[in-house]
């Protein structure tokens, strides 16, 4: 029998002091009737109604003048390089006076935030904006970033003042402002670079890397060739819709029906026809590669094994890990294979139904709005925009309000697929969280004055979630699960309020980014908090069908895991010797640990673009699902809106970032077997 949605009790009125930003208080019930409700609906569901263009003034992407036109990014590239040289001269003659050694982490940070600050704002634009132009330019700074970047991490006077700060740091107590040398910098402690030939082929080796990815990640997203199915072969299809109008379209032409992978026909054919043979070609299609593909991705992995033996490192994996918390590739390879040997187990019964109301986008960011504000004090806010501010019609602009801090910051949702823009979810950090009072280029700042974080939330929504309600049950649960994720990331960003902008939000480490945004995850599943999606009309919310468990869920873990290990393969030292074929590694990983045996003429590898991006730290979402789990379970479970556990985790986690549950997660990863269990459920 379905759950009923539990009750949900009225939101409690903050204790703050108003703040000038923030005329309107917190919610005193969750009822639908007041402003921030209504707005957020109709500023999503309803096209006349947003977005909310401003007076029509001059400016430029993100309201910034500077970006009204695509070259614009050149500019900022060339004033950000000379602005990050002149920072860099200055922290080498650091150590001629005391005062000036004061200030070396922070400019380091400094440092790494504004060129940080480039290269995210250029991978979004590169990946969301539709004019070629701006694409091109933003690809361009990209890249230029990105070379200094590699650059700075071979320059041994920062190496210097980094390496001294950073063996300082075990005896400097924290108080909630964690001081670190940025990130950037982890590659000194594998070498010292005195010899200009090891820096020469450490900058070519970075420059290669980042080329090869663009392209592998290029690749991954293009169009597949398309299965050519005979008409013979389509005879007997179950699916009486699109499967009838296949047969007569065959029929008629006699011709063989191209098949592109992924499309509704493809998934059709592998669930509805009879014949093996025609699932068999669209299977192939979906899971091949071209030798060009394979041969990019292999030079990848050869190209950063070669870079990680430059600097004394046995592997790329070994070299990433070293300041991780799994400290090694074997470490993660037996965090893995414990995760494995849990599911191998028979799963438990999935949990019972829960009924859930008719939600669109707006209905959706209302319930999130209304869960912020029970837990943090924090809602969301339809904001205006310019035209020239957005590089899309589509794109929204929210508005982040804190009770006690007024505006925390900005998130532009970027939520529907269109031609060119990439593929999949994301969220990108145009700027971070971090205290600018004593960054010494200006003596106007006032004490305790604080960059306000700009996000962009993208998602790639289909034409049916504009203006219909998603009532289906296949349809409805891994979208609105994404955005609870993303919006994890959203609002660990937005609470952030850390010194150094490496430790706050997104920008923190591998090992700590993912846990608030799976955290997330497990509040969706909540009646108490599904309540919130409630528009009051109780009738309304019986209309419509279960929400059941995904029956695919420990399948899809399973997938992960496997995943996981395939990227510790490709980064281990078996990826530099002489042949290695990543096909070949593949194949002999799912004889041994797959659930569906491997195909020959398969090679499903090039598909895997997170072997880019989270080269050799894949696993680290799988842990911080298990630590989320446990998180959840202990913590969050019994009373899901309860504002005092809320405040806390907002307080001592999401406020302080990395530096504050850095020693408990490196605890928890030493526990392996314990932190295995969790994640199944």
């Amino acid at each position: 029998m379905a759950q009923d949605l539990v009750p949900v009790p009225p939101v409690e009125t903050c204790p703050s002091i108003p703040h000038p930003d923030s005329a309107r208080r917190c919610l005193a019930t969750v009822a639908p009737s007041l402003p921030d409700d209504s707005d957020l609906v109709a500023f999503f569901d309803q096209p006349s109604s947003a977005p909310r263009w401003s007076s029509p003034t001059s400016t430029g992407l993100f309201g910034q003048p500077s970006f009204g036109t695509p070259a614009g990014f050149h500019d900022l590239a060339l004033s950000t390089l000379l602005r990050a040289h002149l920072l860099t001269e200055r922290i080498v003659r650091a150590r001629q006076s005391r005062d000036e050694l004061k200030k070396v982490v922070k400019n380091l940070d400094r440092l790494s935030d504004m060129l940080c600050s480039v290269i995210d704002l250029a991978e979004l634009i590169r990946n969301s904006h539709p004019n070629q132009e701006w694409v091109e330019s933003a690809d361009e700074a990209y890249k230029r970033c990105c070379e200094y970047m590699n650059v700075l991490n071979t320059h041994v006077g920062l190496y210097e003042h980094a390496e001294r700060e950073g063996t300082r740091r075990e005896s400097r107590k924290s108080t909630g402002r964690v001081a670190l040398p940025p990130k950037d910098l982890e590659i000194y402690r594998q070498i010292s670079w005195t010899q200009t030939t090891c820096k020469t082929h450490y900058h070519r080796g970075s420059g290669k890397i980042l080329i090869l990815g663009r392209q592998f990640l290029n690749q991954a997203s293009n169009a597949k060739p398309p299965a050519a199915i005979k008409p013979h072969e389509l005879k007997d299809l179950k699916d009486h819709g699109l499967g009838s109008r296949l047969q007569l379209q065959t029929r008629f032409t006699q011709r063989d029906l191209l098949v592109y992978p992924g499309s509704l026909q493809a998934q059709m054919i592998m669930r509805s026809a009879p014949e093996e043979e025609p699932r068999r070609k669209v299977y192939m299609a979906s899971n091949s590669s071209s030798p060009e593909q394979v041969e990019v991705l292999e030079a990848l992995l050869r190209t950063r094994g070669q870079l990680a033996q430059l600097v004394g490192s046995q592997s790329f994996a070994h070299m990433t890990l070293a300041d991780k918390m799994a400290k090694s590739s074997e470490n993660a390879r037996q965090f893995l294979d414990t995760l494995y040997r849990d599911y191998d187990c028979p799963p438990e019964p999935p949990a019972p139904p829960i009924v859930l109301p008719p939600l669109t986008l707006g209905v959706v960011f209302r319930g999130l709005s209304r869960l912020f504000q029970h837990l943090y004090c924090v809602s969301l806010r339809p904001a205006d925009v310019s035209a020239e501010e957005v590089w899309h019609a589509d794109v929204r602009k929210l508005e982040v309000f804190d009770e006690k801090d007024g505006l925390l910051g900005w998130i532009y949702s970027d939520l529907f697929a269109r031609r060119g823009k990439s593929s999949g979810a994301a969220h990108y950090t145009v700027r971070c969280s971090r205290g600018t009072d004593d960054d010494d280029e200006a003596g106007d700042l006032l004490p305790d004055v604080e960059h306000r974080p700009l996000l962009d939330l993208s998602r790639e929504f289909g034409a049916a979630y504009r203006h219909k309600m998603l009532d289906g049950v296949f349809q409805l649960p891994n979208g609105v699960l994404t955005l609870f994720h993303e919006m994890g990331h959203a609002m660990h960003s937005m609470i952030g309020r850390t010194e150094y902008q490496n430790v706050c939000g997104t920008r923190c480490a591998t090992d700590f980014v993912e846990l608030p945004s799976i955290l997330m995850e497990h509040f969706l599943g909540s009646p108490t908090v599904l309540s919130l999606f409630d528009s009051g009309d109780n009738s309304a919310v019986r209309q419509v069908g279960n929400h059941h468990e995904d029956p695919c869920h420990n399948i899809d873990t399973h997938s992960q895991i496997m995943l996981a290990v395939l990227d510790q393969i490709y980064h281990s030292p078996e990826a530099m010797e002489p042949g290695f074929d990543s096909t070949a590694a593949l194949a002999r990983l799912t004889a041994t640990r797959g659930l569906i045996p491997f195909v020959e003429g398969t090679s499903w590898q090039t598909q895997f673009g997170h072997l880019f991006g989270y080269g050799a730290t894949y696993h680290s979402h799988l842990f911080h699902r298990a630590i989320a789990s446990r998180v959840w379970q202990e913590v969050f479970m019994e009373d899901p809106l309860n504002r005092k556990t809320g405040k806390k985790y907002k307080r001592e986690i999401l406020r302080h970032g990395e530096g504050s549950l850095m020693g408990g997660d490196a605890e928890a990863m030493r526990e392996e077997d314990e932190v295995a269990v969790p994640v199944r459920h």
